[in-house]
Order: structure tokens, then C-alpha cells, then sequence
């Protein structure tokens, strides 16, 4: 959708989404059949994969001085995590007190609100030579993306697959091939050649591993907080909210971080902030755990913040403005990516944890489909038994799953840090001039929109 808004305008394809973003929740909303409800948050999510890039694209665009940038990404972050933490609650409250459909119509206010003030107060950038969109590298991404993510939920829910696994290489035969016609066009959809910068490179690749590592570990904990503690879904999201507020303040804190030190540093810093959350995690006991976890969720919060904010500055810094649309669509498939991969993979690491565990501790003598039920999963051994002595067992198996998840995440978070401190170095420096041009000329390059129409 950036590289989209890189044609036609950023600020045209935001209000264009914000667009169909309210017909689409109105439609949810008042949705009168399964597949009338199905079809309509398809479109919700095609016109909310417009928003994130093109605002972001925007913020590019409209702040050249890179403090103001990061500063303005900081703000940005800090305004999705507030959403991402009343949301919920607020949707809550709704279902509770109206009908299902009003959750929808959350968005509305939010999305007239743009469409009011967009055109008065956001600026139009686009760039002039962008050339036509590429359909055919457009269906090659999604035939790449779409089975591998079917695959790995797969794989997540049933184990090694035949089906699962097919689909995963498929997704890789269409992404090879997607690459392969890139790097073949003279205004590709994804301009390889950001990769060719390494500071781009691993700061994408910080986020990836850090949306993956997050997603993986959040599911495993809030399913902690409802199976083992025993929590409705409502009140284990209040437990969730104190990481949430961590991160928030955390958003805040990493610009300023960043002018009082080396960037590489601080991100390092965040990430070895967030092993240590993790880490302490790692040590949940099976019982009377919950203070430990919700102290490991808020360090890891906090210390993921500095790294999220500080990589998409990164990442946005080192796209030329003409592809900033272009920059912020790769940014958010990273991101999106990790998740999904971090949900897939990590929650099937758990799930094999808890059946390890729950094997070694169930007694022989168990009817076969009392023990059946509990290999399933946590949730239905809960349902299935009601003795004490068994969801004791399950309890504890679980949480080992959650304590080996919390662990991986750890190492990695550890080694991102190393490699951070080392390959970052250069995001501290200057960027140099281009071949040919004098530093005034690189500067004004730098800091003038291809086109900007107010």
C-alpha cells in the first residue's frame, strides 16, 4: 500500500483508506449473515494496511530534520499503543452493555475526523517518478506472503502437515519469484536495493525478530494469566496493561536517549532491557507466578520500546523521501511478518513443551481420553477434568512451555543487541554525501518532497 501511496499521493491513499475504513466497520457493524460479516473485515484490514504506511510516509515527508522524525515516530508509536490499550477495554465495555456490532463503530468518529481535517492539514506528497503499478508483482507478493502465514498457523494448530508444509514452500517459490521480477523492473513495487544497506538491513531486521519474539511470548503469557491463573479474558487484559503504559513511556524517553547517546547503544540497551524481562520470565514458578511475569512483561516493554522507535527512524531515515511510502510498507510486512511467524513458531514450541512436560508428570494409570483431552491443550484439559491433582499437572507443564518461550526470547533479544551495537554504529555517524554532489546538494535532497501539494 506505501508503494501505492508513492504514486498516487500519501496523503490521497490515507484519506482514501480512512474512507473505506468507516463504510467498512458500518458494515460490519450491521452485518446480517457470516458471510456478509467475513467480507467486510477483509475490507476493514485492506483499508486499514493503507493507514500505517501512508502516515508514516508522511511523517517522513513532513519532518526532514531527523530529531523532529524521531520524535514525531516516537509520538506516533506512543498514539498506536494507547489505542492498542484502550481499545480492548472500551470494545469490552460496549459488548457488554450493547450489541455485538457496536464494537465496530469505534473507528467512525476517529476516520470522520480525517476526512475533515486531512485535506486542510496534512500536506500531498508523491512521487513524480514512480512510474505505473506493477499488477503482477502485487499478486506474487500476496501468493507469497498469504500461504506461508496459512502454512506456519498450520503447522501451529497441527504439526508438521503435509498440507501446512506445502503451503510454506509454495509462499517461498512465489517470494523467490517475486524477487526475481524485482530486480528485473525499472520502478519495481519493492526497491531491493534499500537492502544493500546494511544499517536498513539490521534495523528491519530488529524489528522482525522483535515483533516475532513479542507476539510469541504475549500470546503464551495472556493464555498464562487465563488457563494457570485463572482470569477472565477482561481481567487478564488489566494485567496486560502495565506493559502496555511502559511502552508508551518508553516511546517518549528514546529520542531523548538517542541525542544524549549513540543510537546503536541505545538500542542495544532496550534490547538487553528486554532479555532481562524475558529472562526473569523464564523463571515463572508454577505456582503464585503472576508478580514475576507481569514484572518480566513490563521490562520486556519497556526495554522493546527504545528499539522499535529508534529502527523505524532508522528505517525511514535511510528511505530517500521520494520512497517513503515505499520504506513504510516494508517496515509494517516486517513487523506484521514477525508476528505472524512469532505466533506460529513460538506458540507451537510452547504447545510442544506443555505435551512434553504433561507426559512425564500424568499418571499411567489415566483413561485414555481423560489424557487424550489434556495432550490437546491447557483450555480443554481445564474443561475436561475437574480434578485437582490433573490441572495441577497441566498447570505446571504449561508454564514450563511458557518458561522455555520466555528463555528463546532471551538469547535472541541478546544476540540482536550484539549484533545492534556493532552493524548500528554507522546510523550514528553522518550519512555521506552521494557520488557528485556537494554536501549543500545532498542536504536539499534530503529535505525537499519530490512533489508537495498543500
Amino acid at each position: 500500500m506505501g508503494t501505492l501511496g508513492d504514486r498516487i499521493g500519501r496523503r490521497r491513499l490515507l484519506l482514501i483508506g480512512g474512507a473505506a475504513f468507516g463504510v467498512a466497520s458500518v458494515v460490519a457493524a450491521y452485518s446480517t449473515s457470516a458471510e456478509m460479516l467475513i467480507a467486510s473485515r477483509a475490507l476493514l484490514g485492506v483499508a486499514g494496511a493503507t493507514l500505517m504506511p501512508s502516515t508514516m510516509a508522511l511523517i517522513r515527508n513532513m519532518f526532514p530534520d531527523p530529531k523532529q522524525m524521531g520524535q514525531a515516530i516516537a509520538i506516533w508509536f506512543a498514539c498506536f499503543m494507547s489505542g492498542m490499550t484502550i481499545g480492548p477495554l472500551v470494545g469490552g465495555a460496549l459488548l457488554e452493555h450493547f450489541w455485538w456490532g457496536s464494537a465496530f463503530l469505534l473507528g467512525i468518529p476517529v476516520m470522520v475526523l480525517l476526512l475533515v481535517l486531512g485535506p486542510v492539514v496534512l500536506p500531498e506528497y508523491r512521487d513524480a517518478a514512480a512510474g505505473r503499478l506493477d499488477l503482477a508483482s502485487v499478486g506474487l507478493s500476496l501468493a507469497a506472503i498469504l500461504p506461508v502465514i496459512y502454512g506456519l498457523k498450520g503447522i501451529a494448530r497441527d504439526g508438521l502437515g503435509t498440507a501446512a508444509v506445502a503451503a510454506v514452500v509454495a509462499g517461498l517459490v512465489f517470494g523467490a519469484l517475486f524477487v526475481r521480477r524485482q530486480r528485473t523492473l525499472e520502478h519495481p513495487l519493492l526497491d531491493l536495493r534499500l537492502f544493500a544497506n546494511g544499517t536498513f538491513s539490521t534495523a528491519l531486521s530488529t524489528m522482525w525478530f522483535g515483533g516475532l519474539v513479542m507476539a510469541g511470548v504475549s500470546l503464551v503469557s495472556a493464555m498464562y494469566l487465563q488457563l494457570v491463573e485463572g482470569f477472565s479474558p477482561l481481567t487478564a487484559g488489566l494485567w496486560l496493561i502495565p506493559q502496555n503504559l511502559a511502552m508508551i513511556a518508553g516511546f517518549q524517553i528514546a529520542p531523548r536517549l538517542a541525542q544524549r547517546f549513540r543510537t546503536s547503544r541505545v538500542i542495544a540497551s532496550g534490547l538487553t532491557v528486554s532479555a532481562a524481562g524475558f529472562a526473569l520470565m523464564a523463571a515463572v514458578p508454577a505456582e503464585n507466578g503472576l508478580r514475576w511475569l507481569v514484572a518480566g512483561l513490563v521490562l520486556a516493554a519497556a526495554g522493546m520500546s527504545l528499539p522499535m522507535a529508534l529502527t523505524a527512524n532508522i528505517v525511514m531515515g535511510a528511505t530517500p523521501p521520494e520512497k517513503a511510502g515505499s520504506g513504510a510498507a516494508v517496515m509494517e510486512t516486517s513487523g506484521e511478518f514477525g508476528i505472524a511467524v512469532g505466533i506460529a513458531t513460538l506458540g507451537s514450541l510452547a504447545t510442544f513443551v506443555y505435551r512434553d512436560r504433561l507426559e512425564d508428570g500424568l499418571p499411567a494409570d489415566l483413561p485414555g481420553n481423560i489424557a487424550a483431552a489434556m495432550h490437546e491443550s491447557l483450555a480443554v484439559a481445564v474443561t475436561a477434568t475437574g480434578r485437582a491433582d490433573l490441572l495441577d499437572v497441566a498447570r505446571s507443564a504449561f508454564t514450563s512451555g511458557l518458561n522455555t518461550v520466555s528463555a528463546v526470547g532471551a538469547a535472541i533479544f541478546l544476540t540482536l543487541a550484539a549484533l545492534c551495537l556493532v552493524v548500528l554504529r554507522r546510523a550514528d555517524q553522518p550519512a555521506p554525501t552521494p557520488a557528485g554532489a556537494t554536501a549543500a546538494e545532498a542536504e536539499a535532497a534530503d529535505r525537499v518532497p519530490v512533489t508537495a501539494d498543500h
